[in-house]
């Protein structure tokens, strides 16, 4: 790696990939890519551990990721408990299944203070240069084409760097996004705002409850240190009125589940409140010079929890791309593009499912009997649990649903 110093006394080296942002997508690119071999540097304005707002939860195909890169067994040291049941009460009745899939019968919901300290701890590990506290100040560009970044450290250093191709996994407000203009599409606006905290005492026993009760809807799972996160939701139209009351329009939500507003009741709170109110995109995740990876090329409403995983599962598909185009294999452009539309047609099902399951009120008539035919088979509730944590597509799901409905449907007169 060379290393040479500008006439600002600035700091300039050169890396096969430098990473923008340390998390749950820039972490992991940065470890896969530096075990094939590439030179990288990861950078992230925050240091680890530290939090982020998140729903913690990793589903079965994350897991299996964290399996593959030999990091599974570090997050379950952590003591975060198992989930192994989904419990989805609608009100009339409760569907409960299992989220089992890809070789994991299980869920774990570890806090982002643990979970980034292992996947950036990974990532160094596997030869990437890390660097923490590092504020990146501009995205430098050769004409049209991006060659690298420009920073500066907490003491102040500054810091020039250049790469082959710069990868912005720094989420919704991406600064290599913003800086290329990247192209969204399939745009939606925010459904809902969520508020979580922490809760000790409240033991759920390995289940993911979630209450879905007219506008309104919560739902909680067991994380660290023996404390309970509890998400609340509302519609995005009563934002405004609620926002100076936020822990009091928390637990009117909580109230319209009375059996488990009386256990919160019992429990003590453990942090403050936090909340959120996520955008729905796609954006491309590519041009010269350029790469976005997780939620900074595509986002949706956290009601599912899939961002996670997609981040892990978006880090692997780009890596593959990345090392093609870096020993030669196909070109920029070829890969990339293939990498888009192989992300595109693997979450867009996901992506307007979990808008229709965000969108609180009650479900057409058709759609409440099929989750009514789906609470009173054993099967399908486990299929259906399996859908939310990202095993099996919707689509899937629910048209072997209709069929079955159809099948089970008396001949007309």
């Amino acid at each position: 790696m060379t290393s040479s110093a500008g006439a600002s006394g600035a700091e300039t080296q050169r890396y096969d990939v430098i990473v923008v942002g340390a998390r749950c997508a820039g972490a992991p690119t940065a470890m896969l890519l530096s075990r094939l071999g590439h030179r990288v540097l990861l950078v992230d304005r925050a240091t680890f551990p530290s939090d982020t707002i998140s729903t913690h939860l990793i589903h079965p195909p994350g897991l299996a990721a964290l399996d593959r890169w030999g990091l599974l067994d570090r997050v379950v040291a952590t003591g975060c408990p198992a989930i192994h049941t989904y419990a989805f009460d609608l009100g009339p009745f409760v569907i409960t299944g299992s989220p089992a899939g890809e070789g994991f019968d299980v869920s774990y919901a570890p806090r982002r203070t643990v979970l980034d300290k292992i996947l950036v701890d990974a990532a160094a590990e596997s030869g990437a240069e890390v660097r923490e506290g590092f504020t990146v100040e501009e995205i430098l560009f050769d004409g049209g084409t991006v060659t690298g970044i420009k920073g500066h450290g907490k003491d102040g250093r500054t810091a020039t760097d250049h790469a082959r191709i710069v990868v912005g996994a720094d989420g919704l407000h991406s600064s290599v996004a913003r800086a290329t203009d990247a192209t969204a599409y399939a745009e939606k606006p925010k459904i809902n705002a969520y508020y979580y905290t922490y809760w000790a005492g409240l033991p759920l026993n390995g289940t993911f409850e979630a209450y879905d009760r007219e506008d309104r809807a919560f739902a909680a799972w067991p994380t660290n240190d023996d404390q309970t996160l509890v998400i609340c939701a509302w519609p995005m139209r009563d934002f405004e009125a609620n926002r100076d009351d936020v822990e009091g329009n928390y637990h009117a939500v909580l109230a319209r589940a009375p059996g488990f507003a009386e256990r919160v009741s019992k429990a003590t709170r453990a942090e403050r409140f936090v909340g959120m109110a996520i955008p729905n995109y796609f954006r491309k995740p590519y041009g010269p010079g350029w790469i976005l990876v997780g939620d900074a090329g595509y986002l949706k409403d956290p009601i599912t929890a899939q961002g996670i995983q997609d981040a892990f599962r978006d880090a692997e598909r780009c890596t593959r791309a990345l090392d093609d185009v870096l020993v030669g294999r196909r070109p920029f452009d070829e890969a990339m593009r293939a990498c888009q539309e192989t992300r595109d047609s693997e979450v867009m099902s996901m992506y307007e499912f979990t808008a229709d399951f965000a969108t609180l009120g009650p479900p057409p008539p058709e759609m409440q009997e099929l989750l009514l035919a789906v609470s009173r088979s054993r099967s399908a509730q486990d299929e259906f649990a399996r859908v939310t944590a990202g095993v099996t597509r919707p689509e899937e799901f629910f048209g072997h649903m209709q069929e079955r409905m159809e099948h089970q449907a008396p001949d007309a007169a």
